[in-house]
Order: C-alpha cells, then structure tokens, then sequence
C-alpha cells in the first residue's frame, strides 16, 4: 500500500520495470499476483503530491492491469478479485469516496469477487450516457439527478468503468449506442487522459450509432491545485450538464 498517489512515482521502475515484465520474463511460468493499493485524485483539500491522478501511467504499462472503484461494496468486492487475480494489479482508491454515506454497502455483497473488466451502468437514461470511474461516477449520478428534476432535462445513463485495464469494451459500445451521445468525465488532465482512450474506442466502434461528437470533462492541464481553489478543477456537476446540453443540441 502506497500512502498516497503522488508517493507511487519514486517506485515506478520497480512496478514498471519488473512487477510489470515478471510474467514474460518467465514466459509465462511465473505469475506474479501482487496489488498495489493507491488512494489516488482528489476532492480531499490536501498538500502537493497528495492529489495526483497516475492511472495513465500504469494503464500504458503492459503487464498491468488497472482497478478503480467507485463505492465502499465495488471496492470490497474488486479487492478481493484483485488479490485472487494471477498477474499484477494496481489498485486505485478515490480518496475523496472514503466517506462516503450512500446505501448499498458490505451488506448487499454476496460474497464473491467480481470479475476484473466488468463495467455496470449506475443509471438508466436515453439521451446521453455519462461515463466514468472513480470519485466522478458520483459526480455524474449527481448531474443525472439535477437533470431528471428538470421537466425538459435530459435523461442521462451513468457508466462506471470500474476497470481501466481491461476495459469492458462491449458494455462501453452498449451504453454508447443506447443514447448515440457521450460525455466522459475524469479528475485527471485532459491531454492524454484516460478519456481520450475511451473516446477513441468509442469512435472506433460505434461511430455509425453518434448523434454527436464525444466530448470530455476532465480537470485541467495544469499540476493540482492548492485546497484553496480545488473545487475549480475538479469537474463540477455545471461543467457536466455544460457538455450535455453541447451534445444533445448538436
């Protein structure tokens, strides 16, 4: 367990270098079952170094596979998966989700680990579909919520990835083509998110089913900010509904 993300990065060459290449290295023989638990984002108003969003880093290191949960149960359940898996994971915990008071905790698990690499939609909607992972798949059922209490609002499906790496390509082409609209929102910035991944797969295999262009909601390309002035970068419910209201008035 890393204390905090921004403390992963001295242990990079370790985790990329050779917890990543073991497997190969050994032709197969050798697994290598290790988890790396890493509070990650932000949304917690913490010093420099503690608010960091490294899923990029690790989800283009081959070797690796890459587990965001979004809730107290998803976090029970893929940890356990996580800790069976044969082949090295990197953990991701939303800091800012460790306080979180919603229902359906440890007590509706069943028991069983989920696979790794199975996204779940949050919510039903049939104009847009949100997708996201981590603290933002919240943020967006927030959005979805202020948009349904409109009488002329959207209605917003809710995507959470749950899964960088392997990512659920199918559920992700599923959701996209049930509403032909796409906003993806993440905490890390925008230049080689995560999100730009996802729309390239989405534009890959779904591009007949678009109404509209995917757009991203993402925090900025610049280093965290202070606590001060966090809740300007990261992506606010108004950023969210901005994006919508772009790609359902196309």
């Amino acid at each position: 367990e890393m204390q905090f993300d921004g403390f992963s990065y001295p242990a990079l060459d370790q985790i990329i270098s050779h917890i990543a290449k073991y497997r190969y290295r050994s032709r197969g023989h050798q697994p290598m079952p290790v988890v790396v638990r890493i509070p990650f984002a932000g949304g917690i108003g913490a010093a420099e170094h503690h608010s960091e969003s490294p899923e990029t880093y690790y989800a283009h290191t081959a070797g690796l596979k890459v587990v965001v949960p979004s809730s107290a149960l998803d976090a029970y359940d893929l940890l356990r998966a996580s800790i069976a898996d044969p082949d090295p994971v990197i953990f991701l915990e939303p800091k800012s989700r460790y306080w979180s008071k919603e229902r359906g905790e440890l007590g509706a698990s069943n028991g069983s680990a989920l696979p790794i690499g199975k996204a779940r939609v949050v919510r039903e909607g049939t104009d847009c579909t949100l997708i996201a992972y981590g603290a933002m798949v919240s943020r967006c059922v927030a959005a979805a919520e202020r948009a349904a209490a409109d009488d002329d609002g959207p209605d917003l499906k809710v995507l959470d990835l749950r899964s960088l790496v392997p990512l659920d390509l199918d559920m992700l082409a599923d959701a996209v083509r049930d509403t032909g609209r796409a906003v993806v929102v993440h905490e890390a910035p925008m230049t080689l998110g995560f999100g730009a991944e996802v729309v390239a797969r989405i534009m890959e295999d779904c591009f007949d089913d678009l109404e509209a262009p995917v757009l991203r909601v993402t925090g900025f390309d610049t280093p965290y900010p202070p606590a001060t002035i966090e809740e300007h970068y990261v992506p606010s419910v108004e950023r969210i509904l901005a994006a919508v209201e772009v790609v359902t008035n196309y």
